[in-house]
């Protein structure tokens, strides 16, 4: 028979050595029970009916296992890592060595995992693809964060992430040091090119989701310093510059005079990133941030039957 997870209820908590494993980032996650329905979906992908290869172990076999990172990197993704184990076999011990948003060392032991081996085996490459998939976003936003250390300026996600890990990803920018942008298009208005195109003019764009807007921020994308002065006139408080070289971003600025904040998108790198922030724009967004990913490399090692 193959090797089936045990049932555990949501009101079930892991066991672990180090209680909460998130560092100062807890009141960013997701929802409890959101991350458990996350896993549960990744789990019955991987898992299916059961696990076939896990069946060959003895029931009662026990196992521990270290957790190590095999280059530098910004650790995210605890939370879905213990709750894999949760799900699949509520005795097994996580202890955590490390906190999401904590910079680690090539080689370093990230943390132990005691229990059946079957549940580890389980478990391990569901627990291991989220530890890394969200510590590679982590550690791309703290290199973007680092470039403009020092200027008064918010490096922004975008929505350009992997499908299923919106807010998962959302997360570990946080964890990685840079800010999120809207969650999607239910929490703040964004006035593209083709909404304009589609109203008529900037005015009419702007009249019409004032109207609609019940306090969802608006903000509105510009691709000219004409477009800006017309945004102006028409009440925006938020303008997205798109694609606009340094010198107009500079324009751009004196143009507005704080009667607006300004975010420049549109061809960011990390190369360009902090001349992009010393024109004095408020805010830059990066989709290289979520959807250009580089997973972190970390394995699990059993160190004894």
């Amino acid at each position: 028979m193959p090797y089936a997870p045990k049932t555990a209820e949501a009101t079930m908590t892991l066991v672990t050595e180090t209680d909460s494993p998130r560092g100062g980032f807890a009141c960013y996650l997701p929802p409890s029970n959101l991350v458990a329905a996350q896993v549960r979906a990744a789990l019955e992908e991987d898992v299916g009916a059961g696990d076939l290869t896990a069946a060959l172990l003895p029931v009662e076999q026990r196992a521990a296992v270290e957790l190590m990172t095999r280059q530098e990197a910004v650790v995210c993704g605890c939370a879905w890592f213990n709750e894999v184990f949760r799900q699949v076999d509520p005795e097994v011990r996580v202890q955590w060595l490390t906190a999401d948003g904590e910079r680690v060392r090539a080689g370093q032991l990230l943390g132990r995992l005691e229990g059946a081996a079957r549940a580890l085996l389980t478990g391990e490459r569901t627990a291991i693809n989220y530890l890394q998939t969200l510590s590679g976003t982590a550690t791309r936003a703290r290199r973007y964060a680092d470039a403009v250390a020092g200027l008064p300026v918010r490096v922004l996600d975008t929505r350009k992430t992997i499908p299923g890990l919106r807010l998962q990803q959302k997360y570990a920018v946080l964890c990685g040091g840079c800010h999120n942008h809207r969650k999607g298009l239910y929490d703040a208005l964004l006035i593209k090119e083709n909404h304009i195109l589609a109203a008529g003019s900037i005015a009419s764009a702007m009249a019409v989701a004032q109207a609609a807007a019940s306090g969802a921020p608006i903000e509105i994308e510009v691709e000219s310093l004409a477009q800006v002065q017309e945004a102006l006139a028409a009440g925006a408080s938020q303008l997205l510059l798109d694609n606009f070289e340094l010198a107009d971003l500079e324009r751009a600025v004196a143009l507005t005079a704080g009667r607006a904040r300004l975010e420049a998108s549109g061809g960011i790198t990390l190369e360009r990133i902090r001349a992009v922030a010393e024109t004095g724009v408020d805010e830059i967004s990066v989709g290289d941030l979520t959807k250009d990913l580089t997973a972190v490399d970390l394995s699990m090692r059993f160190v004894r039957p």
